[in-house]
Parts: C-alpha cells; sequence; structure tokens
C-alpha cells in the first residue's frame, strides 16, 4: 500500500513540474553562428533605440530597404572573408545603386561576434561605432549577420542607420 501511495505522490509532483514554463532565451542571445540562424531586427532596433534614447536622441525603426542592403554588405564581406566597408562599394555608392533617397547614412561592420548582444556591445565600446550609433538624426536601420563557417570570423555583421527626411 505505501509503494501504490509513494508511486501516486510521485505522478502527481511529476505533473506539478510539467506545468513549469520554461523561460526562452532572449534573441539578442541567439547564435548566429548556425546555418539558418535568423537575427531579430525587430530586436536590434529596440535595443539600439533604448541606447540613443538614453542619450537624449531618438529612436529607429527597422527599414527593409536598408536590410536588405545590410544582408547583401554582410554576404560579400563574407564570401570574400574580409572586414571591409568598401568590400562591394563605399555606402553612398551601394544606397545610390539600390535607390535608396539617403539624406544621411553611417555604417558599421563587424565580424566574428556570434551574438547581437556582443556584437552591440563592441560596437558601443568602439568611439567611431558609438558615434554611427548615436548619429543625430537617423531614424531607421536595416541590420544583418551572416554566417560563413568556412572563414576565420563565422560571422559577418552590417548595421546601416539612415534617414531620408530632408534636411
Amino acid at each position: 500500500m505505501r509503494a501504490a501511495v509513494a508511486i501516486v505522490g510521485l505522478l502527481v509532483l511529476g505533473g506539478c513540474a510539467a506545468d513549469v514554463a520554461t523561460i526562452d532565451q532572449p534573441t539578442m542571445y541567439l547564435s548566429m553562428a548556425n546555418a539558418g540562424a535568423r537575427l531579430d531586427s525587430q530586436a536590434a532596433a529596440s535595443m539600439i533605440s533604448l541606447y540613443r534614447q538614453n542619450n537624449g536622441l531618438g529612436g529607429v525603426a527597422v527599414d527593409s530597404e536598408l536590410t536588405k542592403l545590410a544582408e547583401s554588405q554582410s554576404q560579400a564581406m563574407a564570401s570574400q572573408n574580409k572586414l571591409d566597408h568598401d568590400v562591394k562599394a563605399p555606402l553612398p555608392k551601394r544606397l545610390n545603386a539600390a535607390g535608396y533617397p539617403a539624406t544621411l547614412a553611417v555604417e558599421n561592420v563587424s565580424a566574428g561576434y556570434h551574438t547581437l548582444a556582443e556584437a552591440f556591445s563592441g560596437w558601443r565600446d568602439s568611439p567611431p561605432h558609438r558615434a554611427n550609433m548615436l548619429k543625430n538624426g537617423v531614424t531607421k536601420l536595416g541590420i544583418a549577420a551572416t554566417y560563413a563557417p568556412n572563414t576565420k570570423y563565422k560571422v559577418f555583421w552590417t548595421l546601416i542607420l539612415a534617414s531620408s527626411e530632408p534636411r
């Protein structure tokens, strides 16, 4: 009888344990060093907007055209295994070629960071990259991370911040 009561008790406790919710990892900590990993651009916009707001600036919103340009830049760097703003062409030429009406634009590139949190921290701690994230007047962003397993850095990042508002 005691054994039966113990078994029933364990089953009841096991059922309770199954009801415990699992806590999902924030997307800024997801590794981009995996095939099929998808960057959460909304999380990036929220993170960068909060950083900008903490420094007295307006937030930024994800722009699909800038995202495509950032993806193209990250893919070009990955395909050449080279961290370089001008691997395809300088940013103004790439914006013009895409027909993007930027009145103001800056770009951060990096490589080797596996998560959005790491890339953001690296940019924040680098004076020129920090200045770009805190550029007055930008209102939009495009961000991309490209995984290239057979390269030195594995993950190539591009962040483009811009405005198309008349100055």
